[in-house]
């Protein structure tokens, strides 16, 4: 199965050997493909509407994968019990909906060693959301395709992982670089994630052009876009700075 690369970096940050829980599964595509590639022994696919379901269905039939892959009707991990899955996935969807989703489900999330998301938009609040939560994002990943531009994280509870350290680590950050690291990922930065860098050059491109529109326009609300545009084109040079390294 020829995953597009969306889908390929999500299912690339699975653990070797975890039981998964796909949570908006859609068609199926990230558990059969890990299933085929040995990857990892079982999954739940996960859905709350049942046309996404059928045709989930229909692909494990198709790929010969029913036996490793259990179908489960589910608003979220509402049905998913503590202890069936290693890693969960929750990706494809607005970030307020993950959200919703870790809060309403948060003691089965917690009970897992990882979670792997892949918000498609508000990032920086499903970010602050994990840190305020508990949790620690150990990797990220940005790809590019079909010209939209798709974050990704991993993220495990601070106990996990040498919990001491990491949370220690967290409270020394200062309050500009946690703003950074919240709308653009710290472990992108950090690592100089390539398709972050050209995402904020589009960005800053874009923020330009909009700000040379409306540069001499004395409108309340003019003035008031044009600070904040100011602000942005701000936290854009910040994050810029990561790469000048």
């Amino acid at each position: 199965m020829q995953l597009s690369k969306r889908l390929l970096g999500v299912a690339d940050m699975v653990t070797e050997g975890n039981r998964l829980a796909d949570v908006g599964t859609d068609h199926g595509y990230i558990p059969i493909y890990l299933v085929k590639q040995g990857r990892i022994p079982r999954a739940i696919a996960m859905d709350v509407n049942k046309g996404p379901l059928k045709r989930a269905e229909k692909n494990i039939t198709m790929h010969a994968a029913a036996q490793y892959i259990e179908t489960r009707l589910s608003d979220g991990v509402l049905k998913l019990r503590p202890g069936e899955a290693d890693s969960i996935i929750i990706a494809g969807m607005g970030g307020s909906l993950v959200i919703k989703i870790l809060t309403e489900g948060e003691a089965v999330c917690k009970s897992v060693d990882e979670i792997i998301l892949q918000p498609q938009s508000d990032v920086g609040k499903v970010r602050h959301y994990l840190k305020e939560h508990g949790y620690q994002i150990i990797y990220e990943d940005m790809v590019l395709e079909d010209g939209k531009f798709y974050p990704m994280m991993k993220a495990v509870q601070v106990s996990v992982v040498n919990g001491q350290e990491l949370l220690a680590d967290s409270q020394n950050i200062l309050a500009d670089d946690e703003v950074i690291y919240n709308r653009y990922g710290r472990c992108l930065l950090e690592y100089q994630n390539p398709v972050l860098r050209q995402f904020l050059t589009k960005e800053a491109a874009v923020l330009k052009k909009i700000y040379e529109n409306i540069r001499f326009l004395n409108s309340p609300e003019a003035v008031v876009r044009r600070k904040e545009m100011e602000q942005e084109m701000q936290h854009i040079k910040a994050a810029q700075k990561y790469y000048e390294v």
